[in-house]
Parts: structure tokens; sequence; C-alpha cells
């Protein structure tokens, strides 16, 4: 069984970090205040939030690393949210300690680049993590959004039930197991390492931003080939937002690309499920148990 972290009582604190790519401190003024005043939490903040980074990222990869270990190894600190992605994390990840953090598992929660920390938590503790909403997300409002509050009910332990429109790709079936994912792009990167994702039995889930047609397309074999798409008991296709080609067009759309490579298995598919790196972006618990049930009609997620 999956070990799942303490979830949050009113007064637990929350750690926030940027372990990848830098981040303004008022960019993440909104969520700290509606983490604490909002949804009655305590908020430390770490080095890498606001730093004096004068580079893409947000410290140094000594720096980086410290502050995630610091905010890992303290007890106090029940829940620890990334403040944004972009890249990074693979500097970080062989030299992180978990022993702390396995004897005293604790939320960690983010998306995008912050997808090899998942899986490389998943696939070596079998401890679950959060793939949701980061601390942008507040912003303009968006706290208030159907997608931040999901990630407040995670936090709470509240069970997810998620509904999405039928798509013309879609194939109908149910499959009942863990569900894993995340970042197609770190997805891809983490073959072959100590980070790469099991599979196997698991309902998986994808999402990216920005990449050029015949990347996904190359990653997506890259999974192929790696055997982490033949026996799956199910497969949600998310967001794939801000899509490049080639001056000389692929000749395909995204979906169309992933459902010529995905066509020869039986498991249940669907597409356009709202995980993506746009608003649309529900909380999803690692390694935690869902049923996918697709129809014709519509689409159920629910733990």
């Amino acid at each position: 069984m999956i070990t799942t972290p303490p979830y949050l009582q009113p007064g637990d604190l929350i750690g926030i970090v940027c372990p990848a790519g830098y981040m303004a401190k008022e960019k993440a003024a909104e969520c700290i205040r509606v983490l604490e005043e909002e949804w009655g939490y305590r908020v430390r903040i770490g080095k890498t939030l606001g730093s004096a980074s004068e580079t893409y990222f947000s410290g140094t990869a000594e720096e980086r690393l410290a502050d995630l270990q610091e905010m890992m190894d303290d007890p106090e600190v029940k829940a620890i949210l990334c403040g944004r992605g972009g890249y990074g994390m693979t500097h970080l990840v062989d030299q992180l300690n978990f022993k702390k953090f396995r004897k005293q598992p604790k939320w960690i929660v983010g998306y995008s680049d912050i997808t090899l920390l998942h899986t490389h938590i998943y696939s070596n503790y079998y401890i679950s993590s959060l793939h949701a909403p980061m601390a942008g997300a507040f912003n303009d409002a968006g706290y208030i959004n159907r997608y931040v509050q999901s990630l407040r009910q995670a936090l709470e332990g509240k069970w997810a039930r998620y509904n999405a429109e039928a798509h013309e790709l879609n194939r109908p079936g149910e499959a009942v197991a863990e569900l894993v994912g995340g970042n197609l792009a770190l997805l891809a990167h983490g073959i072959g390492t100590d980070s790469e994702l099991k599979t196997r039995g698991r309902i998986l889930f994808i999402e990216d931003i920005g990449e050029y047609l015949y990347n996904v397309d190359r990653m997506m074999y890259q999974l192929k080939r790696a055997g982490k798409l033949k026996n799956l008991a199910g497969l949600i296709i998310g967001g794939f937002s801000d899509m490049k080609d080639t001056e000389r067009p692929f000749g395909e759309d995204v979906y169309t690309i992933i459902d010529n490579i995905v066509k020869e298995y039986d498991y249940p598919v669907c597409y356009d499920f709202p995980v993506s790196h746009t608003e649309r972006n529900y909380a999803l618990k690692i390694g935690v148990g869902y049923k996918l049930k697709v129809t014709k009609s519509k689409v159920t997620l629910e733990e």
C-alpha cells in the first residue's frame, strides 16, 4: 500500500520553496495570504523564494538543495508547496537525503519540473505526493476556482471526484489502479535513472507545454519503447498547451500524434482532461488508488 503523508490540520505549517526556476516574492504574496488568512495554515518562506539570484534559477544548485532539504527534514513543516517549476530539479534529486522524510512523510506539492521529484519519491519510497497547482495559481483570484480549491481539499484529506467532457478520441472503459504521471518531458527524462516511473498496472496521466509537435512524438515513442505504455490500466491525456510546429508542418495535431501511438492498446483512454499548465489543473495524488471511467458522454476520475 502507498504511504500517504498526514493530512493537514488548521494551524499546520506549510513551507514554500523554489527548487528550480526563480520566482519573485511578490508573485507568491497572494498565495501566502490565502494559505494563512483563508485556509488557516501557517507559512514559512524558504530562502529560494524571492532570492537574490540573477540567473534563471532561484539560486545555485547547492542553495536550492539546502533549502529543499531543510524543509523536508523539519518535523514542524507538514507540507512543502513549490512556488513554481521551470527547470532544475534534475540538479538536486540525486543529492537529496530522504532518511528523515521517509520516517515523517509530508505532502510535496507541485507540477511541471516537480514531476521528477514526484516520480523519484514514488518509485523509490512508495510515498504519495501532490501533482497540483503551485503558488502562482492563487493570483488574480485564482484561488477561488475549482482547481486551486481541489488542492485545499486534497491537503485536508477530502476524496476527489472529477468530471471531464467527452472527446472524440476517447476510448471507453473502466480502470481501478494507482494513479501516476506528470509532465511528459520529465517522465521521458527520468527513463534510465533512479527516478524512472513505474507504470505497469497503473493509470498514467501526462501533460506538457511549449513543445514542438515532433518532440511530443519522440517522447511518446520513448515511453513506448521503454515499455511504459504497454501494460497500463488506463491513460489520461491532459492539456498540451502552446504547442509549436516546424516550418514544414508535422501534419498532425498533438492528440492525433498520441492517439496513433497508443491505439494498439486496449485500455481506456481520455483526452483533454483538466491537468495542465493552464488554469485547468486538478490536484492529483500520486500513487493513490483512483477509478477512471470513460464513457461516450463523459469522463469521471475519483478516489
